[in-house]
């Protein structure tokens, strides 16, 4: 009896609290703020070397719902910009935002804005 209150006890605290056992990547609106058309847009978690399509291009100042979970936050998203080729967006936090903006300029390099 006591086993079982302890578990429930423990699982509870689990629950109300915002444990990071419960975060994690979900779905978001991916806008394009380059100034230029994407294509190929993909994306893979930090640190690791495998990369999968996203399925979403949206064009310049677009945007586009992006199905996606993962229990992980950190990703790199990578995109080919025309007249640019492929840039990369490192470390990307998916986690808790409603909206990620590639953002890209030749003179300061890959940036995105949130929107929480």
């Amino acid at each position: 009896m006591v086993t079982a209150m302890r578990k429930a006890v423990l699982a509870a605290s689990l629950l109300l609290c915002g444990s990071p056992a419960f975060a994690g990547a979900s779905r978001f609106v991916l806008v394009n703020g380059t100034g230029a058309p994407i294509a190929e847009v993909s994306i893979k978690r930090s640190g690791t070397h495998e990369w999968k399509p996203l399925g979403a291009s949206p064009a310049a100042g677009s945007r586009a719902q992006v199905d996606f979970a993962n229990p992980d936050c950190a990703f790199d998203i990578r995109a080919n910009v025309a007249g640019t080729g492929p840039v990369t967006w490192a470390g990307v936090n998916l986690c808790d935002v409603k909206s990620v903006t590639l953002k890209r300029d030749a003179s300061a390099g890959a940036w995105v804005d949130y929107d929480q």
